[in-house]
Parts: structure tokens; C-alpha cells; sequence
């Protein structure tokens, strides 16, 4: 994990991939309370047994899933001592670029693109976001992401 002392520090990384992620695993139970949570139980995510005569194999996570995973991708990126808090502050892009199915193990790269000043000396900043699947050439998820940062 890197660490960073100060929003300054940080916006001086644009331009640069910044962290990778801690590799995380994406189990049906993940994948079965977020069908709970959404209500998108379609057969593909929640149904083992029909998903294995699919198109994938088996069960794959939701896309959605996969992009709810960023904040904790983040977290387990990077620190910065300086900062009390961090908002969501929307997308730019997203595109579910390949499957994931369950049991895989995903990570996040992600590249600060752009960093500009806002109220209450606090930061806004762009990310693209590359998420990966362990083993597997082409990413599962391509996010533009931004992130409001406060001291």
C-alpha cells in the first residue's frame, strides 16, 4: 500500500498509474446478496446449476457488482494521512469489458488522470480504473471514476 501525507502529494501523481490493488475474490455469496440488494436474480448470477449450460460456464458476478468493488479496491490502494474523508462523486465512463465468473480473483490499477481544487480545500479528482482478472489478458471493467478528497 502506498502512502501519501497530503492531497498536494497526490495531485502531483497525474498522469501516473498510481497504486494496484490488493487482489480480492468474488464468491456466489457476494454475488447472491447483491441480487438481494439490486433484486437482479437473473439465472446467470444466482443459479449454479443453469448458469454451468451457459454461455460462461457457470455463474458470473454482475457488472455492477464488479464496478461496487472500486471504493474497496481504492482502500486497499493507498492511504493519505491528510485526509479525513473520501466521496463518491460519480462516472464518466464504464464499460464491462469481459466476464467474471465466480471464484475469480480481481484487482484494480488505477491512473490518476486529472486533479483540481475545490471547496473546503479539498480535491477532485479523475481516475481511470482497470479492473483485472487474475489470469486473463483483457480487463473485466474499464471505469473512469471520480473521487472528491477533503483534508
Amino acid at each position: 500500500m502506498k502512502t501519501f501525507q497530503t492531497l498536494s502529494e497526490l495531485a502531483a501523481c497525474v498522469g501516473q498509474e498510481v497504486a494496484v490493488s490488493d487482489w480480492l475474490t468474488v464468491t456466489q455469496a457476494q454475488v447472491n446478496l447483491f441480487a438481494e440488494a439490486t433484486g437482479d436474480h437473473q439465472w446467470i448470477h444466482v443459479d449454479p446449476e443453469k448458469a454451468s449450460a451457459g454461455p460462461f460456464g457457470g455463474p458470473i458476478a454482475h457488472g455492477f457488482l464488479t464496478l461496487s468493488l472500486l471504493p474497496k479496491f481504492f482502500e486497499s490502494s493507498f492511504e493519505i494521512v491528510q485526509s479525513r474523508m473520501g466521496v463518491n462523486y460519480g462516472l464518466n465512463k464504464v464499460r464491462f469489458t469481459s466476464p467474471v465468473p465466480v471464484g475469480s480473483r480481481l484487482r484494480a490499477r488505477m491512473k490518476l488522470l486529472a486533479s483540481e481544487a475545490i471547496a473546503n480545500d479539498g480535491l477532485q479528482m479523475t481516475w481511470e480504473v482497470l479492473v483485472e482478472r487474475e489470469g486473463w489478458a483483457k480487463p473485466v471493467c474499464v471505469a473512469e471514476s471520480l473521487v472528491r478528497r477533503y483534508p
